[in-house]
C-alpha cells in the first residue's frame, strides 16, 4: 500500500481544505507569517484549478492517481451526473465509512484498521479499504479486535460522540454500524467543486 508522507497541516492549506476533515486538529499558529512575499500567488490557470480539485479528493480519501481514475471511468459511464457520482462512489468506500461511523479517528487509521482485519461486513471479515458498501450492509468490529485499546476507547461514560452522516447509522453503545441508504452529494462534507474533476478528465 501507497503511503503519502506529506505534512497534514501543509498539505490541508494548499489545497484550502480544513484539517477537520481529515479529522486532524491544527495546532499551528495561523498568524505566524514566515514569509510576506509567500502570500502573493498568482492567479492560477484553468488547468490548475481543475488539477487542484482532483488533488483535493484524492488526498482527502487517501487515493492514488491509478485507481481514481477508475473511479471516474466508472462514474462516467454509469447514469446520472458524473461529478456526483464519482463522489458519492468513493464516499461508500469502506475506509471512509469506518472513520464516518466514528470507528477511527482519521480516514489513515481506518485504512489501517481495515488492512488488519479488525471489521467485518455482514458477518465476513473484510481487509481492502476500497471494498465498496451497499445499503442494508452491516459494519462490525470484530469479536477478537474489541478488546484492544483502539476500540475500547469508543465506548462507556468518556467515549467521544459522533454524529454519523444520514446514510449511516450507528448504536453509540455498541461497535456496530448500519448503511441505511446510499450517500447523495449533500452528504459530502467538503467543499469541493467536481464539475472541475470531469472537466479535467473529458479534456
Amino acid at each position: 500500500m501507497a503511503k503519502n508522507m506529506q505534512p497534514i497541516v501543509k498539505r490541508c492549506k494548499q489545497l484550502d481544505i480544513s484539517p477537520a476533515v481529515m479529522g486532524y486538529t491544527s495546532k499551528t499558529k495561523s498568524s505566524t507569517i514566515r514569509n510576506p512575499k509567500a502570500q502573493m500567488r498568482r492567479k492560477q490557470s484553468e488547468y490548475s484549478t481543475q488539477l487542484k480539485e482532483k488533488q483535493k479528493v484524492k488526498f482527502i480519501y487517501g487515493i492514488l492517481e491509478k485507481q481514481f481514475r477508475l473511479y471516474y471511468d466508472k462514474a462516467a459511464a454509469a447514469p446520472g451526473i458524473t461529478g456526483e457520482v464519482l463522489l458519492t462512489t468513493i464516499e461508500r468506500r469502506l475506509d471512509n465509512v469506518v472513520f464516518r461511523l466514528g470507528f477511527a479517528m482519521t480516514r489513515r487509521e481506518a485504512r489501517q484498521a481495515v488492512n488488519h482485519g479488525h471489521f467485518t461486513v455482514n458477518g465476513k471479515r473484510v481487509d481492502i479499504p476500497s471494498y465498496l458498501v451497499s445499503p442494508g450492509d452491516v459494519i462490525e468490529v470484530c469479536e477478537r479486535s474489541r478488546n484492544s485499546a483502539m476500540f475500547k476507547r469508543l465506548l462507556g461514560e468518556d467515549a467521544a460522540i459522533v454524529v454519523p452522516p444520514q446514510w449511516l447509522e450507528r448504536d453509540k453503545n455498541s461497535l456496530v454500524g448500519k448503511v441505511v441508504k446510499m450517500p447523495v452529494r449533500e452528504d459530502i462534507d467538503f467543499p469541493v467543486e467536481e464539475h472541475l474533476i470531469v472537466e479535467l478528465y473529458s479534456k
